[in-house]
């Protein structure tokens, strides 16, 4: 067998001949197809390696636009984290203020603050107590039944004034001039209204409450209202006068608790200011059990007559 081929060469010299063996001829073969494998994995590996690159361009792209997204994300959070904060600061001096202020209202209602209730528990608490307050003060004689002015006799003995004999003077008799208004100081019934010889008080109403209480308005010029009537707290119900054993215009004020004569004075004062005052003062009432007996009552629209307003500020100013 033939393990030899010939290449023949042309040239300007002439033409030559070289015999190849056939072995060597494999080898360029092999050589080729090895490198021509070799080329094509190399290609193949570019390919690859810029897919992956690209693949891994894009991954990147991606984690920095993330990146990008939380951080901002990150700022908006700490600028609504520093928003809150401020207003949490602010709720925190609003709550403060209005601890304090609560706390005045718990020491303006008799109510001594504790710390360990809580701010609600403290709120429903004065809520409570300031609407029994209230309840009561519409429901029990409370405030001036006329503009204040003063009085001109008080309560306890004196010389009676026309008849000029010692007696023991049952109400207040409050400076005012003729036709002044006078106003219910509670919710009650006309028990009288009218003229009253018997009692030297000359026209004279009295409101029947409910626990007990009365209240008597003498020496009246006119009377509005009727027997059998309903009043509410701060209704009018006549005008000052001069009527009866009188010496001159005012208003004689009585209030009385069973047909027991109360100092009408302590009335005048009671408002939701010097509230607890009164329980020191008039001993004649059995406070404890009223106040216990009325915990639940409730007025829905208490009244205060513009005559306590004024004596409030009457007391503010003294």
């Amino acid at each position: 067998m033939d393990n030899h081929f010939t290449i023949t060469i042309h040239d300007d010299n002439g033409v030559k001949q070289f015999n190849v063996h056939q072995f060597v001829k494999k080898a360029f073969f092999y050589a080729f197809v090895f490198l021509l494998t070799i080329g094509l994995i190399a290609v193949g590996t570019i390919l690859y390696l810029n897919d992956s690159v690209d693949k891994i361009q894009q991954k990147r792209e991606a984690i920095e636009l993330a990146y990008k997204n939380i951080k901002n994300k990150n700022i908006e959070l700490q600028e609504s984290m520093k928003a809150t904060k401020e207003s949490l600061e602010g709720k925190k001096k609003e709550l403060g203020k209005l601890s304090d202020s609560l706390a005045e209202i718990e020491i303006l209602i008799g109510l001594k603050p504790l710390e360990d209730r809580s701010l609600n528990e403290r709120v429903s608490l004065t809520k409570l107590n300031s609407e029994h307050r209230a309840t009561l003060l519409q429901l029990i004689p409370s405030g001036s039944p006329v503009e204040y002015h003063g009085l001109t006799s008080k309560f306890g003995y004196r010389i009676h004034p026309t008849l000029y004999k010692k007696e023991f003077h049952r109400g207040s008799d409050m400076r005012a001039k003729m036709n002044t208004p006078v106003y219910a100081t509670a919710d009650g019934i006309v028990e009288w209204a009218g003229m009253h010889k018997r009692s030297g008080f000359g026209r004279l109403v009295i409101l029947e409450h409910v626990f007990g209480f009365k209240s008597y308005f003498g020496h009246l010029n006119k009377i509005v209202i009727k027997s059998g009537q309903f009043v509410k707290k701060g209704d009018l119900i006549a005008y000052s006068g001069n009527s009866g054993l009188s010496n001159g215009p005012h208003l004689h004020y009585e209030i009385r608790f069973i047909h027991r004569a109360l100092n009408p004075y302590y009335f005048i004062k009671w408002t939701q200011k010097n509230y607890n005052e009164i329980f020191q003062k008039e001993k004649k009432v059995p406070w404890q059990s009223l106040i216990t007996a009325t915990s639940r009552i409730k007025v829905v629209t208490p009244i205060q007559t513009q005559q306590s307003s004024q004596q409030e500020l009457k007391s503010k100013e003294n």
